[in-house]
């Protein structure tokens, strides 16, 4: 048995490993591991997405550190495309094939080891992942996973990260995820009417008006941004930059408060984030299911952005009125 319900029930050691789907030939499951090294402004994660009907899997590999987050200035960057999946998988000891990395259950739902290596390019990355508490599960019916089941983990990481030859130590605490399910197809392409139909008010994106191009076409991805500053304060959400308005303003509709240890749903009706023009600032607020004040002040890392690669590491503030962020990448 396995936890493929939508309501708000415990993971099961069995999820720790692929599941038996549908046959629809977009299947996806996925795991996705972040770190980072907040004194050096360095961050990463690892990701691979097996699609069962179709026998591949995707890995990709990143880091980034000050010199930059788009493609062109990652410190490492590595994207298997479609491989050929290993026979009767097992996602509590794989070792994806391509010259992937590892995953290694040590403790049920909780604890993992985590390894990759690329010797040509001097870089590799071990660590373990001590889970802080029970995995979360994503609010059903809610986009981007809808009736998907998906969960977020807080964890305790320690380990090393060699980059361009240098050994980091990594101890911080970050996320995973795993989501299961069908996902109709690629994202990338708006299913707006008015994006099929080719309705755009401003049809050049760039310029001033980038916020209404971004709105009106609706594109398919999301924002996952996250920030803790240990096993007992921080926050998670899910962003819909398709659904900001004009002002760069996009409602966080997924996602977690954590004070003192326990958690909240975040309250969608009060919580959105501002995304600048400027790539390395940002800010957001948001309040939690019973609208109770987080007035610590701390810092804190982590940003993911869906599908694409422009991935930011962020610095975290939280003030009296909620968590509010800024960034400076330089």
């Amino acid at each position: 048995m396995t936890s493929n319900t939508v309501a708000d029930a415990p993971f099961l050691p069995e999820d720790d490993t692929y599941h038996r789907l549908s046959d629809d030939p977009y299947e996806t499951e996925t795991t996705w591991w972040s770190f980072n090294v907040p004194e050096r402004r360095i961050g990463g994660w690892l990701h691979a997405a097996h699609l069962p009907n179709q026998g591949t899997v995707r890995w990709r590999v990143f880091a980034w550190n000050p010199r930059g987050a788009d493609p062109g200035r990652l410190a490492y960057f590595r994207n298997s495309g479609p491989a050929p999946m290993i026979d009767n998988p097992d996602l509590r000891d794989i070792t994806f094939p391509a010259g992937g990395f590892s995953v290694k259950a040590l403790k049920p739902t909780m604890d993992y080891h985590i390894a990759y290596s690329d010797p040509a390019a001097k870089f590799a990355i071990e660590f373990e992942h001590r889970s802080a508490h029970p995995a979360q599960r994503f609010t059903p019916g809610e986009a981007p996973a809808m009736f998907n089941p998906h969960f977020d983990q807080l964890g305790h990481l320690t380990g090393e990260l060699v980059l361009d030859g240098e050994r980091i130590e990594i101890d911080c605490h970050s996320v995973r995820d795993r989501t299961w399910g069908p996902r109709g197809g690629a994202h990338l392409q708006s299913r707006k009417p008015e994006h099929l139909r080719g309705q755009y008010t401003v049809r050049e994106p760039g310029g001033p008006s980038w916020r209404q191009v971004e709105r009106q076409r609706g594109r398919g991805r999301i924002q996952y941004i996250f920030g803790h500053a240990g096993a007992e304060t921080g926050f998670l959400s899910f962003v819909r930059p398709q659904d900001g308005d004009a002002a760069g303003f996009s409602p966080l509709n997924v996602g977690w408060l954590l004070k003192d240890g326990r958690f909240e749903r975040l309250d969608k009706t009060r919580s959105r984030m501002r995304n600048y023009r400027d790539p390395r600032t940002v800010e957001r607020s948001h309040g939690g299911a019973a609208r109770r004040r987080h007035g610590s002040h701390h810092g804190c890392r982590g940003f993911r952005r869906e599908p694409h690669v422009r991935t930011r590491h962020r610095r975290q503030r939280a003030d009296a009125l909620g968590f509010r962020r800024e960034d400076r990448l330089g």
